[in-house]
């Protein structure tokens, strides 16, 4: 008896694997097209040249000169992309030259065989992982002057020097470099990477208890890259972060310049806990013996967890990401808590983006009356405003006010640079009062829709002189991070904190046959990674997720709008764009920090070697009738099509995975290969199919459930409807 396998599209895993009987319960790398699972495509990278940092933002424009640019926001730089050349311009805080540093000249110190530089400069405002470039330097120490000028990533923060490494080893300890040193520091990007739970803002620290100790340092043995920290009944557990600072002398042979920041902690004992001190330098501890001398050690009252990261505004912890627009062919830019940027087309593609304030001064506008910091910005494409989603409220007398999370402001209609309320004009602000932050804001045709913690809201265009409208359209609701929401066919979907919605006009709960499995799967912590993109060929709306126990992206979930079906798997990607300006949707890709064109192949090609991509779609447990028989399957009738495949003679493997009842474990499974006669390489489509006309198994079970799956270069494959020929066996 030949029974056909057709099984309902999309993933269900809200019952048991039996009570979902003629669907599919699992699957990695397959999306649902036509009602029938087929292997997604393969990535390339967009070119060989690579970016500093994790990208968390990916902005597609074309300029009126036709350049086609793609702006890569990461956790330390800012680049827009141009013939596969990624070109910095992270906007630079400040310069100084010699003559307004507030140290002495020639600050430069090295240490004699040590690639560590030490620069003295007070109050210079940066932060670890920052970028300095440095000009103008003589040579000092033996360090060739080419590797003291020029860029550098600052390795360690103090109050009054910072270091970074160079290649060469210092012939002498010595202090020089020059009396026309020119320092130009980048805006403080170099934030922490990943959040963990809730920790402390960068510049911001809770109430702490100070506690003097006395050379606590030690190691286990030389040569190693941990320290151990003795301070009796610390309280403190495994995550939690302490700060040292005021460090009398160096401990175990480490610099102690180096050590004077915030570690987290790995608990030993109650009266013992040790740091990894890897990531500051490839010294290595050269003494046992208890050292340190004299050692402040901040702990927080309540002990934190997780990574001291982003910005000091809205929420105390969250990633530093940046959110990108355009204002005509310009760049408009911000980090998540940081100023708004702008980079002007006209002036090539190698100069650096700009404050916004400084470039509506340079306009002849009040620039000190642009917010100074921000959670979000929007270019309003079709209205023509600059928008600010959370903002410094407007101030005559004072332009510095204090940030209000919840405040919408915006410039005035077609000027970016002028953003002081007049009658002569539209710029203006209006405060939210729902919630304790504006998550984020996304445009659509007819509004923009703005998120706080809480609520959501409708922005509409209204004119002068209320020139925005607001309308509350639902309280109570949630979303789980700033780029959890994206808007496709005028249909806005976003992932939640325990659920996924959408928005036609009115806010409805997106039914999910995954739900279950999808949020119990959540690392919470790592909320503020997710992100949401659309593969709009494919009709596709894709989340980006951390599982639990990852602090990095390694899952996603595809809901397909089309045909109302889900998908899932494991991914680590770290931003997504479908612009539409290129061929083919972008992801970033953190794994040697590339971006990757996703659809524009059949295999992994992010290495120089391509990689076969694992994909398999299982079904839930079938069985004769309602199971009173044992079913016995011996052979396998296949329907599959290998289009887009690119290799002769592509195959998959079939499995049928038998089971005695619903409790019972898998047993031997029988995995015959079928494979196409058709040789893909020369022609990748083939109107009549040809391929193993039948496999031979041999399987006796009650239940039984079926596999596909191809693990091999160069195969692409849709299912079709197989038929299996089984009949009764018996009912034992």
């Amino acid at each position: 008896m030949l029974q056909k396998l057709q099984f309902r599209p999309g993933i269900n895993r809200e019952g048991t694997d039996y009570s979902n009987e003629g669907g599919y319960y699992a699957c990695d790398k397959v999306r649902f097209r036509s009602g029938f699972p087929e292997k997604i495509g393969g990535w390339i990278r967009l070119s060989n040249d690579t970016f500093l940092g994790v990208c968390r933002a990916l902005w597609n424009w074309v300029t009126l000169t036709g350049a086609n640019l793609l702006g890569v926001g990461t956790n330390l730089k800012y680049y827009i992309e141009e013939g596969g050349d990624y070109n910095d311009v992270t906007p630079l805080r400040e310069t100084f030259t010699h003559a307004s540093l507030p140290t002495t000249d020639n600050c430069i110190t090295t240490t004699n065989g040590s690639t560590l530089i030490t620069v003295n400069y007070a109050d210079y405002g940066g932060i670890s992982d920052d970028f300095v470039t440095i000009s103008g330097a003589v040579t000092v120490g033996g360090i060739p002057v080419d590797e003291l000028n020029g860029e550098h990533q600052i390795t360690y923060v103090d109050l009054d020097t910072f270091t970074f490494r160079v290649t060469s080893s210092a012939t002498s300890t010595a202090t020089g470099g020059g009396t026309a040193i020119t320092m130009a520091f980048q805006i403080n990007t170099g934030l922490a990477v990943y959040v963990r739970g809730t920790g402390w803002g960068a510049g911001t620290w809770p109430s702490y208890i100070n506690t003097t100790l006395t050379n606590p340092f030690t190691c286990a043995s030389t040569g190693i890259q941990t320290l151990i920290v003795t301070q009796a009944t610390h309280g403190l557990t495994t995550g939690d972060y302490v700060y040292f600072r005021s460090i009398a002398s160096n401990p175990c042979g480490i610099n102690r310049l180096m050590l004077q920041k915030a570690f987290s902690v790995i608990v030993t004992s109650p009266n013992t806990y040790t740091i990894n001190i890897a990531s500051l330098t490839a010294d290595t501890t050269t003494s046992t013996a208890a050292s340190g001398g004299a050692v402040s050690v901040s702990t927080p009252v309540a002990p934190v967890r997780g990574w001291g990261a982003a910005a000091d505004v809205g929420i105390g912890q969250q990633l530093r990401l940046w959110t990108n627009d355009n204002f005509g062919e310009d760049l408009l830019l911000s980090s998540r808590g940081g100023a708004i940027y702008y980079w002007d087309a006209t002036t090539g593609i190698s100069v650096r983006a700009k404050l916004l304030n400084t470039v509506a001064t340079d306009a002849g506008y009040p620039g000190q009356f642009v917010p100074n910091t921000t959670n979000q910005i929007i270019g309003s494409s079709i209205q023509r405003f600059v928008i600010a989603f959370g903002s410094n409220p407007y101030d005559p007398i004072d332009a510095s006010t204090q940030f209000d999370p919840l405040l919408v402001r915006w410039s005035d209609q077609e000027n970016p640079f002028d953003w002081v309320p007049a009658v002569t004009n539209q710029s203006g602000e209006y405060r939210l009062n729902i919630g304790s932050y504006i998550m984020c804001a996304r445009s659509t045709r007819q509004e923009l829709l703005v998120w706080s913690d809480a609520a959501i809201y409708s922005m509409q265009y209204l004119g002068p002189p209320y020139v925005w409208g607001f309308q509350l359209l639902q309280d109570n609701i949630s979303i789980m991070s700033p780029n959890s929401a994206i808007t496709v066919n005028n249909v806005t979907y976003w992932m939640g904190a325990d659920k996924f919605f959408l928005y036609t006009g009115r806010v409805e709960t997106l039914p999910c046959t995954l739900w279950q499995y999808i949020f119990d799967d959540i690392n919470k912590d790592q909320s503020f990674q997710v992100f949401a993109g659309s593969n709009e060929a494919y009709s596709e709306v894709w989340w980006f997720y951390c599982s639990n126990g990852s602090n990095t992206i390694d899952k996603y979930v595809i809901y397909n709008y089309l045909e109302r079906t889900w998908a899932y798997g494991s991914m680590d990607r770290t931003a997504w764009l479908d612009s539409g300006l290129r061929q083919y949707p972008m992801a970033a890709y953190e794994l040697g920090n590339k971006v990757l064109y996703h659809e524009a192949n059949v295999d992994d090609v992010s290495g120089l070697t391509p990689v076969p991509i694992t994909a398999y779609v299982q079904s839930s447990d079938f069985d004769i009738g309602d199971g009173h028989n044992f079913g016995f399957v011996w052979r396998i009738l296949p329907d599959i099509t290998f289009d887009g495949s690119n290799v002769n003679e592509p195959y998959v493997t079939m499995t049928i995975r038998p089971r005695q009842n619903s409790g019972a474990p898998y047993g031997v499974a029988d995995s015959p290969q079928v494979a196409s006669t058709q040789n893909y390489s020369t022609r990748n489509t083939y109107n009549v199919q040809r391929f193993d006309g039948q496999v031979y198994t041999r399987i006796r079970a009650r239940q039984m459930s079926f596999r596909i799956e191809s693990t091999t270069l160069g195969v692409a494959w849709q299912l079709g409807s197989p038929r299996i020929d089984i009949r009764p066996d018996g009912r034992r």
